[in-house]
């Protein structure tokens, strides 16, 4: 697995790379969620390559080792997220099966609609990310988060929610490397992305009209969308439906082998692998 900056017309961006041993079956690109990083997906890339696709995990603008403003949100208005991921793909070459978990997903599905049919993507996943705004429960806490950030240093913030569970993401491999990558972390980016989370419109009925392969994939419990509202968005994309035993918000890190195998099974369908 190698650790490098991906250089696109927009930028570069910090990625981890796992390459299959021989020819590549394709390219699958990830996307992490609010709060995460490409060290999300860190259980599912050797897999994947294992598998014989080539896995990138990106940190976006203004995540972890991505760089971004740290006062300016209008960078991170989801227009430009996704104009981002267009680009990354292209840097890439190909047409990259799509990733995206949670507020990824949302990104990646932003993405599609601006480039619709498969000429960009092979494939699209939404990982354990809904049809719209995340749950009340959940943007009561995302508020906390934002409104926190806009008086307090990202360090006096870490300490404020320890007392409380991060909105959405995982404790992937201990909290001292979560506390590193927080800090590291723009706070513009987490205030213009909590908000969107908050907002999202219902895209489905659009997303649907997209020609290309679609994969929705979750635990069996989930705070952030409730699985009925996951497997009804699945149903009106006519997608592929996962719901992985034993995991909740963060399949990923929960259940890594059964994802991934999930994961690998939907790709070769659409590939014809």
């Amino acid at each position: 697995m190698d650790a490098h900056a991906l250089r696109t017309a927009r930028g570069d961006f910090a990625t981890l790379d796992a390459r299959p041993a021989g020819e590549a079956n394709g390219t699958v690109l990830l996307l992490p969620g609010f709060t995460g990083s490409k060290e999300d997906f860190i259980a599912l890339l050797r897999p994947i390559a294992d598998a014989g696709y080539r896995a990138i995990s990106v940190d976006g603008r203004g995540q972890y080792e991505s760089t971004g403003p740290t006062d300016d949100e209008s960078p991170y208005a989801q227009d430009e997220l996704a104009k981002d991921v267009l680009a990354q793909a292209a840097a890439i070459g190909g047409r990259p099966h799509l990733l995206g978990h949670s507020l990824g997903g949302h990104i990646a599905r932003a993405a599609v609609l601006k480039t619709p049919g498969e000429d960009t993507f092979a494939s699209l996943t939404l990982m354990s990310s809904g049809p719209a705004q995340i749950s009340p429960s959940q943007q009561a806490r995302a508020k906390m988060l934002t409104d926190a950030l806009a008086v307090l240093s990202m360090a006096e913030a870490w300490e404020a929610i320890q007392a409380q569970d991060p909105p959405e993401d995982a404790d992937v491999d201990g909290n001292g490397a979560l506390r590193e990558r927080w800090l590291r972390h723009s706070p513009a980016q987490l205030i213009a992305t909590g908000k969107q989370l908050c907002a999202e419109p219902d895209r489905v009925t659009e997303l649907a009209a997209a020609p290309l392969p679609k994969h929705v994939i979750s635990g069996e419990r989930d705070d952030t969308w409730p699985v009925p509202w996951l497997d009804d968005m699945a149903d009106r994309l006519r997608a592929h439906r996962t719901v992985i035993t034993g995991a909740e918000h963060s399949p990923n890190t929960d259940r890594p082998e059964e994802t991934a195998a999930a994961l690998l099974a939907f790709w070769d369908r659409s590939t014809g692998g």
